[in-house]
């Protein structure tokens, strides 16, 4: 049996990082008061979960308590879902459910879909570790019919992803591939490097499966390799241990031996009993190909205990029982291989009945229905669409015919001298409005194309330029194209910045601004710059424009320390209380003489300032050379 990955990935590298914001935090805890003090709890939570999971579920346990009592309903809803995470990591799967049901009660009692459907997403994953397979493609059907009617595009890709985990499960290769390749296709598109690791594995396997060797190993490699630029411990345990599957199947035991090994050390720094128990299974076959079948027994004694001490490994358990007889053959002892193929036959046969194969059928007809209604809903809604402009514009015909007759009386009615000289009046103030209206957009619009677009794009040639060193390039011509993409985008870069001073684009922010800026400073690569953000008292939504401008500022900062500083670390808090909302920006950077005012000549400190004026806010710069620079921005805002 080959290990799946899940849908969402804990990322244990990042445990280190959260000592400082954690600290912070817990300083705060006896100064605050009901649902900022709620709030608290529940980062603390989150924070906790890869540094000590039993304070994490402590955290948990109190900001469920507070935020009933405080008819928080949001924040225990975000409890019961970390600790379900925290139970779920801990293998614990019967806890994890009913954490995550407790959730989505309250999901629903609220009406959020959004969190409705990811909450029925990580229960069906739930299901799928366990191997109760209806359950899990019921609920991955109902997390993809939400994300589906909301165009969320990575909440559909990973439902597509899981429900083909769940075919390949039962054996529905054909139906999987399809699947997953849907799957694929959205995470191409939106950027999801994580996501494709994952379906690559889960492609390579079924190419596995259906003894594709060549196709599996492609895959598979694929997946390896994407996961070691992103560090990711899980998804690369995963990929690697298949990957010795591959060369197990066909025989190569001196390149499967250390992939196996590489993958059983990953799983055992995650505490993955399950995937454990798999590569202990897959060290077997490799020490029985190599005749050291002391070696083999040991591994298989190891990992027969661990399964039969775990609740979610019988399909591992199988397979151990499976290398067991192969063992007691290959060693001439037929009567113990003789009870150990009885017990894998009958192991295997409680895996899959007809009653769940029917269930599964049922299922896979629900799903099919439902992409049926999908379809006519959506003709239906562009019907009644087209329907509302037809009614809007012969409504807007008639409401210009009677005010055009309206206004024919009136001329009639109204002497011509003065008539002639009103028009004039409203002509030149209506001239004069659309060109200081001109103006200010220009400058509105200048300013966010230099914010948004160029500095994206600075961004992206600084990662490209940061990976160049660690590309294989098979030859000079691939060199030569990587540099010429880099130059394309450092020309679109200056192009960018010199169409800024005429126009820009004005994208508003659609999130709250603490989770705009963790969404934008997640998009950093950590291997150029360490950022850590603490936010406070930001849980209720304020001010569009504040909101906006703030979110511009911190990118304006942001991109400033990357392309001037040289820094290795930056650190953003965001507090917002009764005053306003206070931010710093600090950087350990190489600073620069923040008395010399031709520092500040530049468009981009230009529209720091501009920006934080027109919220009525102050910003100081604290900067000397060799010394970082501290950005102190405070914004009066009413609670």
């Amino acid at each position: 049996m080959l290990t799946i990955s899940a849908c969402f990935v804990i990322l244990f590298a990042r445990a280190q990082q959260t000592t400082p914001i954690i600290d912070s935090i817990e300083k705060l805890l006896p100064t605050q008061k009901d649902s900022v003090l709620a709030a608290s709890y529940n980062e603390l939570t989150w924070q906790y979960r890869l540094v000590d999971r039993d304070k994490a579920i402590s955290y948990g346990n109190k900001a469920i308590a507070l935020g009933n009592q405080l008819h928080y309903n949001k924040g225990v809803a975000q409890a019961y879902n970390d600790l379900g995470i925290i139970f779920y990591d801990k293998e614990n799967y019967d806890t994890a459910i009913y954490l995550y049901q407790q959730a989505l009660k309250i999901r629903q009692q609220m009406n959020d879909d959004l969190g409705i459907a990811k909450l029925y997403n990580k229960i069906g994953i739930v299901y799928q570790r366990e191997s109760v397979f209806d359950k899990a493609l019921d609920n991955q059907i109902k997390a993809l019919d939400i994300f589906r009617k909301f165009n969320n595009d990575i909440g559909v890709s990973y439902s597509l992803n899981n429900i083909g985990i769940v075919n390949q499960n039962m054996g529905q290769y054909e139906e999987a591939i399809k699947y997953h390749l849907q799957s694929v296709a959205i995470k191409e598109k939106i950027g999801d490097k994580t996501g494709l690791a994952g379906s690559f594995v889960n492609i390579g396997n079924i190419y596995l499966i259906q003894e594709d060797f060549d196709s599996a190993r492609i895959f598979y490699i694929k997946a390896t390799d994407m996961c070691r630029l992103l560090g990711d411990k899980e998804y690369l345990s995963n990929s690697l241990n298949n990957l010795g599957k591959l060369y197990i199947k066909t025989r190569d035991f001196a390149n499967a031996l250390p992939v196996i090994k590489e993958s059983y050390q990953l799983r055992s720094e995650l505490t993955d009993t399950k995937g454990m128990v798999s590569c202990l299974s897959n060290l077997s076959e490799i020490y029985i190909g190599l005749k050291q079948y002391d070696s083999a027994a040991a591994v298989l004694n190891k990992g027969m205990v661990m399964a039969k001490s775990a609740v979610n490994c019988k399909p591992e358990l199988n397979g151990i029982y499976q290398n067991f007889a192969n063992l007691y053959e290959a060693t001439g002892d037929t009567g113990k291989a003789l009870a150990m193929y009885k017990l894998y036959s009958t192991t295997k046969d409680s895996l899959y009945t007809d009653e769940l194969g029917e269930t599964f059928a049922d299922l896979a007809t629900k799903y099919k229905t439902l992409e049926k209604e999908n379809q006519i809903q959506q003709q239906e809604f562009e019907i009644k669409q087209r329907n509302y402009w037809i009614a809007g514009i012969a409504g807007l015909l008639v409401l210009g015919a009677l005010l055009g007759y309206s206004y024919y009386r009136r001329m009639r009615l109204q002497q011509q001298a003065k008539l002639q000289t009103e028009i004039l009046k409203q002509q030149e103030l209506a001239t004069k409005a659309v060109i200081e209206a001109e103006e200010r957009e220009r400058k509105r619009i200048a300013g966010d194309l230099h914010d948004g677009v160029g500095q994206t794009m600075s961004a992206a040639k600084m990662n490209l330029s940061a990976i160049q060193s660690n590309l294989p390039f098979v030859s000079e011509e691939q060199r030569i194209n990587f540099e010429k993409v880099v130059h394309l985008i450092d020309e679109s870069c200056q192009e960018v910045r010199t169409v800024s001073h005429n126009m820009m684009p004005n994208a508003l922010l659609k999130a709250g601004l603490s989770s705009a800026v963790r969404e934008f400073i997640d998009k950093i690569d950590q291997h150029i710059i360490k950022i850590s953000l603490y936010t406070e008292g930001l849980n209720e939504r304020i001010d569009t424009n504040v909101e906006t401008v703030l979110y511009r500022v911190i990118q304006e900062c942001v991109n400033n320390v990357i392309k001037h500083a040289g820094a290795s670390q930056l650190d953003i808090s965001l507090i917002k209380d009764k005053e306003g909302i206070s931010t710093t920006i600090e950087d350990n950077g190489k600073g620069f003489d923040s008395k010399d005012t031709t520092k500040f000549n530049g468009i981009g400190l230009k529209n720091i300032q501009s920006r934080i004026d027109y919220l009525k806010g102050t910003v100081e710069w604290d900067s000397s050379p060799g010394n970082g620079t501290l950005v102190a921005i405070h914004v009066p805002v009413s609670l």
